[in-house]
């Protein structure tokens, strides 16, 4: 079973923060790309994103239009992609990742995982993923899983493993008109052994602007033959 397509999104300010150290989200995008980004959720079978991520943001991470939840449905999808996230160390229950849409997926270090089936109760299906987990295995079990695209928003620790270990077919970059400045606020990558010979250099798809924001397109691998 092949594993799934992998797009990384994100919005990002001009000089690459994903957020401030304010205690509400920073808001990156305009209601345009949000709008944009919703499409792309309802293209995809499977979102995922980091469990720092959950605890800090608290997403419901759903698609919002109920044109394109109806359009899932015509196509013989669930109305709501499945959720995904990944942790080292467990997550509770109470965010509302985990009480909103349909399929829920933990994957787990192999240390916390009946801690985190205990927590769950059956909220979510919890996978042993290694210690650490292992992404590289999380994608061979997705493809087993029926996922066939699989959208990953973060936060900057996921994206860094995911182009450090060249697991990312395509990119979706939208960048906010402005600057963040505060190196204690969260960066769109980390530090990492990112590929860097002539073969890994990005092709950029598209680049448009969408109101104030601009987004970039890569195909970060060829397309297989």
């Amino acid at each position: 079973m092949s594993r799934p397509y992998v797009l990384l999104s994100w919005a990002m300010s001009v000089d690459g923060y994903l957020d401030d150290t304010a205690p509400q989200r920073l808001l990156l995008s305009n209601a345009e790309d949000f709008d944009r980004v919703d499409q792309v959720r309802a293209e995809s079978d499977a979102i995922l994103i980091g469990a720092t991520t959950i605890r800090r943001d608290n997403p419901r991470l759903l698609v919002n239009s109920e044109q394109r939840r109806a359009e899932r449905i015509a196509r013989g999808q669930p109305p709501y992609p499945t959720k995904v996230t990944v942790t080292g160390s467990g997550i509770d229950a109470s965010y509302k990742f985990f009480h909103t849409g349909g399929e829920k997926l933990v994957y787990c270090s192999s240390a916390a995982v009946d801690k985190t089936r205990a927590e769950m109760d059956g909220l979510a299906a919890v996978i042993d993923g290694g210690d650490p987990v292992d992404l590289g295995a999380m994608l061979d079990d997705l493809g087993e899983r029926g996922i066939r695209r699989l959208m990953v928003e973060g936060g900057g620790t996921i994206h860094t493993q995911f182009l450090t270990q060249n697991l990312a077919d395509e990119i979706h970059l939208a960048m906010a008109p402005f600057f963040v400045g505060d190196p204690a606020a969260p960066r769109f990558v980390g530090a990492g052994a990112f590929p860097q010979d002539m073969t890994h250099r990005m092709n950029v798809e598209e680049a448009r602007v969408i109101g104030d924001i601009v987004l970039i397109r890569y195909r970060a691998k060829p397309v297989p033959a």
